[in-house]
């Protein structure tokens, strides 16, 4: 900060312009760690290197700067805006065929695109970024503070559990967790082990999510990582309460969930609100879940965040369901929540995530057995269980299979 109050005091040559460019440049990086993705000082950081950018023409660091304010945007949620970011990220790279530009452009828009629920696409630039990357630590002055092979394999692993693959994902993540342990690095570290502690929430696995996000968040509130620290505080109290201990997750997922506010920064997202819902309604308090899935569903059409679009639908029924049979489950309840389970399978098969297919198939085809209609809930389900070559050991496979014995 004192070098760029030096710079204030000199003539306003070209000479000085690209001086104060590398100072606020490099001031991005530690701003992203200690403030989080989205701070204010962030966007103030990357829009005056953007200006500077355009005075003295195309530079080397512009592709940094654009980089830094996709980021600043996909955390922010602001989705649309982030695409056109990373595609100007991609552009850019391909015109200079920078090979280490394009790892990078690559790895945001995959990211982007996972967010906004395109999954084949965004399979296909994580993909192109790992194999551009290789499979051993990659260094290069060109990339940001966060790595991007551990970053695409993160993403990565996290499309391929929706895509339908999560024996894949797995092996994708744990590949994550190595190379940022070789990098040394442990903001790197701290993003591996949340990324990885949310796909072991997507296979439902309570004590591997817990396990691994009480690492990431030891490391994020040691070190000061704000961004980290909130979606591992999120992540450890939804396995607390699946485990049994339903008011300490509620009150460490609130309180995780208030992290980013803390400092000024907005960070609530339609997923984290989603774990709270599903946790209320596994505690038999279905009436505080709605009301967030409400305000999950407007954030979802505001921001055009929707990788987790059909699980919320599918939410909304199983706790519109719990909700009612309190007092009494009628016909008109049922059908209401029938509705929301085809949204969610419509959502999936739109999306291509047979993950969150079969889990709103077996929703909707458990409330079809307890209409009698069975034959209709069996061809439902056994028809995307079929689709699944891996992934056996998950509940969400075990309970399928489950139902569709009960349905034969």
């Amino acid at each position: 900060m004192r070098g760029l109050e030096l710079l204030q005091t000199l003539a306003d040559t070209s000479e000085r312009i690209r001086q104060e460019l590398t100072l606020q440049i490099s001031l991005s990086g530690p701003l992203n760690a200690t403030k989080g993705y989205a701070a204010l000082e962030v966007e103030k950081v990357y829009t005056r290197a953007r200006e500077l950018c355009q005075q003295i023409g195309e530079t080397p660091q512009l592709f940094q700067v654009l980089l830094g304010l996709f980021s600043f945007r996909i955390v922010r949620m602001e989705c649309k805006t982030a695409r056109e970011l990373a595609e100007q990220c991609l552009t850019l790279a391909q015109s200079v065929q920078a090979h280490d530009l394009l790892i990078e452009a690559h790895r945001a828009l995959g990211q982007c695109l996972y967010l906004l629920g395109e999954f084949v696409s965004a399979r296909e630039h994580l993909d192109r970024s790992i194999a551009l990357y290789g499979p051993q630590p990659y260094h290069s002055d060109a990339f940001f503070w966060t790595d991007p092979g551990q970053v695409s394999r993160s993403w990565g692993a996290l499309t391929l559990c929706l895509l339908g693959y999560p024996d894949q994902a797995l092996k994708r993540a744990y590949e994550a967790i190595t190379l940022a342990r070789e990098l040394s690095n442990i903001y790197n570290l701290a993003c591996a082990l949340g990324r990885t502690a949310m796909l072991h929430h997507f296979r439902r696995d309570e004590a591997a999510t817990q396990t691994l996000a009480e690492e990431a968040n030891t490391l994020s509130t040691e070190h000061g990582f704000p961004f980290f620290s909130m979606q591992s505080s999120v992540l450890k109290g939804w396995a607390q309460a699946a485990r049994g201990q339903t008011e300490v997750g509620i009150a460490q997922m609130r309180q995780g969930m208030n992290v980013l506010r803390d400092i000024g920064v907005e960070s609530t997202r339609p997923y984290h609100l989603a774990l709270l819902a599903d946790t209320y309604g596994k505690a038999g308090q279905a009436a505080e879940g709605l009301p967030l899935l409400a305000e999950a569903l407007k954030l979802t059409n505001n921001t055009g965040e929707r990788f987790y679009e059909a699980e919320l639908y599918r939410l909304k029924g199983e706790l519109t369901l719990a909700h009612s049979s309190v007092q009494r489950l009628g016909y008109s309840v049922q059908k209401e929540a029938e509705e929301y389970f085809l949204k969610a399978i419509e959502i999936a098969r739109k999306q291509q995530v047979k993950s969150l297919e079969l889990r709103a198939s077996t929703s909707l085809a458990r409330l079809w057995q307890q209409q009698g209609k069975k034959q209709e809930a069996h061809q439902l389900l056994a028809e995307v269980y079929g689709w699944f070559t891996e992934g056996f050991d998950t509940k969400d496979l075990q309970e399928a299979k489950a139902l569709l014995e009960e349905l034969t």
